[in-house]
């Protein structure tokens, strides 16, 4: 299979390393690898539909999904146990990774996105045939809780993988162009926040707020916040932040709590190696009724651990959990612009 290889470590390619059954052994340092990039996805391919987290209860969501990648030009390959339900859950551990695996080993599938996010994801870590991916690289998207797959992915095995939409996602035509742009089209794409004033004297709506200007580049790497901390100290944990641009997201969180994984990521070391920081959407993270009197404000809490830093870094971005909601690519180098709020891709994330 065609790939293009841009290597991690200066001297690493040329090292012969064994390459050993993942699914259950574990590993507590980062591999030495090569940064791989899957292959572009076009109409006529097929895209796996996997549920490697959360349920969904109800038949709507599946028929919308389906239809909304057939609207890509794309067919459609649903998982196994992709309607199974064990609590919150789409199926038990064990069913999940096995879906999970199959769409990963299947010749016959070109991409692979996850039906919904939820909770779950890290569960399975362990049970994911990291090997069969790396011999296999093929498209992956989703974000929310797919992040701890995104993180654990990148780390065993270097393939470049996508925080964007879900297959149940509001794909209107902002989240639509930007995917077929990056994945499809293999654009080494611009992100900017969309600038119509709808009618106002200035923009209300999406605003960019520069933490700290400059420009830097970097290999992008995040998603969201609280996935992101809660498997720091396990083997699926990147622990080589240099030269990165961590971008992060969340919902629903109150206040207090993203101080706290704010802290663990500094104390965790995280925040003393990166190059660049973004922060996107933290949807309904408002300290009003949420935290109490008193309160930390959400820019209060971001402004205390990275403005120390020095380091070019903005909020705003249009990443989480949003109707316009953008498409990352994991392990791409990129260039950000932190007074204007942008950041483009130095390189194309597919072939």
């Amino acid at each position: 299979m065609q790939r293009r290889n841009f290597l991690r470590n200066a001297g690493l390619g040329s090292l012969a390393l064994p390459l050993h059954s993942l699914a259950n052994s574990v590993f507590d340092v980062d591999l030495p690898q090569d940064v791989i990039i899957p292959k572009r996805l076009k109409a006529g391919d097929t895209i796996g539909i996997v549920s490697p987290a959360g349920a969904i209860y109800e038949s709507e969501p599946y028929e919308i999904a389906v239809e909304s990648m057939e609207a890509f030009g794309l067919k459609v390959k649903l998982g196994e146990h992709v309607r199974k339900r064990y609590g919150h859950l789409a199926g038990s551990d064990y069913e999940r990774a096995q879906e999970f695996n199959k769409m990963f080993r299947d010749p016959e599938i070109e991409g692979i996105i996850c039906l919904r996010g939820g909770s779950g994801a890290a569960r399975i870590l362990n049970l994911v045939d990291y090997n069969a991916i790396r011999k296999n690289p093929k498209v992956f998207i989703g974000y929310s809780d797919i992040t701890a797959l995104h993180l654990a992915i990148y780390k065993r095995t270097g393939l470049v993988t996508f925080h964007g939409p879900l297959a149940t996602s509001n794909w209107n035509s902002f989240a639509v162009n930007h995917l077929k742009s990056l994945i499809f089209e293999a654009e080494a794409v611009r992100y900017q926040n969309p600038s119509d004033k709808g009618g106002l004297l200035t923009q209300t709506k999406h605003r960019i707020r520069t933490i700290t200007p400059g420009r830097v580049s970097g290999e992008l790497l995040g998603g969201n916040l609280s996935v992101l901390t809660g498997i720091m100290g396990t083997p699926f944990f990147p622990s080589n932040w240099k030269n990165k641009i961590l971008y992060l997201e969340d919902v629903g969180e109150k206040i207090y709590a993203v101080d706290r994984m704010m802290s663990q990521l500094e104390l965790g070391g995280v925040l003393k190696e990166i190059n660049g920081f973004i922060f996107g959407k933290c949807t309904d993270c408002d300290p009003a009724g949420s935290s109490g009197y008193g309160s930390l404000t959400l820019e209060e809490v971001i402004d205390h651990y990275i403005k120390p830093l020095k380091i070019p870094a903005f909020s705003g971005a249009m990443i989480g959990h949003i109707s316009e909601n953008v498409t990352i690519p994991n392990g791409i180098p990129a260039e950000m612009d932190a007074e204007k709020g942008t950041f483009r891709l130095l390189n194309p994330a597919v072939l």
